[in-house]
C-alpha cells in the first residue's frame, strides 16, 4: 500500500470515528483528495453518443486514457446497454479500469418535444431510435438490469412534465420505481432539464412538485448544474432547501446566453462554489456532460478544467 493510499484511509477513518464519514470533503482544499484517492471524475455516455453507437468499446479505451473513472449509460440505437446486457457491459467497463455507477432510463415512452428534430449522424441523417424501455411500462426490468448490473442509481433522465396530470403520472412512476429500487439494493434518482422549473398549472413548478411528493429516501435528484443555471436556479440554495437529495450531479457548463452548452470552466456556471457544498447536498458521484460533444478533444477539456476548478 502505498503512502498516498495509506494517508487517505486514515483520513477517511478518522472522520467515520467522528461520525463525520462522507464520500467528499466540504471545502475546495479537500477536493484534491477525489483525485489523489482515485474518487473520480465520471462521464455521462450521451457526450459521446454517435461514438458510443459506432465503436462502444474503443470509444470507452479513449474515455479511459483520459482519466474518467465512473460511467453514467444512456440509451443506444445498437439497444439494450450499447448491445450488451447487463453484466456484459459490466465488464468491458470494470475490464478498462472503470466503475459504471448508473443507468438513464426514460420516464415514458419516447416521444420528441413539440419543434425538436432527432441528432443528426456523421451520415448527415437522423439518427433511429430503437424502441426502448420506459419506467412508466417497464421500471421492474430496468431496476432489474440495474440490480445485475450492481450500479449505485437508476436515474429517469426526462419525463413528461408539462401540466400537473403529467407531473401527477410521474410522481406515481418515481414512487413505484423507487419502491423497487431499494428492494434491489439501488438507489432511484431523477434528472432534470431547465423546463421542470418552469410553473404548470396552479403556479408551482414540476420540481418543487416531485421534491415534494416523493419520498425523500426512495427518490433522490441528479441535479444538472447547466440547466439549472439556465432556469436562474441556484444549486447551492437548493442543497440548502433540501439537504441531501442530491446524491448525483451533471457537471455541465453554459455560456452567457444561457443557450449553448461548452466546455467545463468556459462558461457561467459556479463550478467550485457549487462543489463547495457537497456535504450539504449529499454528493456521492459526478458525470461530466456536454451534449454530443464534437470531438474527444471536447471531452478532455472538460476533464482538464474540471480538475484545475476543483483541486
Amino acid at each position: 500500500m502505498n503512502n498516498d493510499r495509506r494517508h487517505f484511509l486514515k483520513k477517511a477513518g478518522a472522520l467515520a470515528a467522528s461520525g463525520l464519514a462522507l464520500p467528499y470533503l466540504s471545502k475546495a482544499s479537500g477536493l484534491t483528495d477525489l483525485f489523489a484517492a482515485e474518487k473520480s471524475v465520471g462521464i455521462q455516455l450521451f457526450t459521446v453518443f454517435e461514438k458510443m453507437n459506432n465503436d462502444p468499446k474503443g470509444t470507452l479505451e479513449k474515455i479511459a486514457s483520459i482519466g474518467y473513472k465512473e460511467i453514467e449509460s444512456a440509451f443506444s440505437t445498437r439497444g439494450g446497454y450499447y448491445g450488451y446486457k447487463p453484466k456484459e457491459f459490466k465488464k468491458v467497463v470494470e475490464d478498462l479500469g472503470m466503475t459504471w455507477r448508473a443507468h438513464h432510463a426514460l420516464g415514458a415512452p419516447f416521444k420528441l418535444p413539440p419543434g425538436r428534430k432527432l441528432p443528426v449522424g456523421s451520415d448527415g441523417k437522423p439518427i433511429t431510435i430503437p424502441t426502448m424501455m420506459n419506467l412508466r411500462d417497464n421500471y421492474q426490468q430496468l431496476v432489474d438490469d440495474a440490480a445485475e448490473a450492481q450500479l449505485s442509481y437508476l436515474v429517469c433522465a426526462s419525463t413528461p412534465v408539462g401540466t400537473q396530470d403529467e407531473v401527477k403520472n410521474s410522481i406515481e412512476v418515481f414512487q413505484k420505481t423507487g419502491e423497487a429500487s431499494k428492494k434491489a439494493g439501488i438507489g432511484f434518482a431523477y434528472h432534470n432539464h431547465a423546463t421542470e422549473f418552469d410553473p404548470v398549472e396552479g403556479g408551482k413548478t414540476a420540481y418543487e412538485l416531485v421534491l415534494s411528493q416523493t419520498d425523500k429516501d426512495l427518490v433522490k435528484m441528479e441535479l444538472d448544474l447547466a440547466w439549472a443555471t439556465k432556469a436562474g436556479k441556484d444549486p447551492v440554495a437548493l442543497f440548502k432547501e433540501h439537504p441531501g437529495r442530491f446524491p448525483l450531479w451533471h457537471v455541465k457548463d453554459i455560456k452567457k446566453d444561457l443557450q449553448t452548452i461548452t466546455e467545463v470552466g468556459t462558461g457561467v456556471v459556479e463550478f467550485k462554489r457549487i462543489f463547495e457544498a457537497v456535504q450539504i447536498a449529499g454528493l456521492k458521484y459526478f458525470f461530466v456532460e456536454y451534449d454530443l460533444a464534437p470531438s474527444f478533444d471536447t471531452v478532455q477539456t472538460c476533464y482538464t478544467n474540471l480538475k484545475k476548478i476543483i483541486g
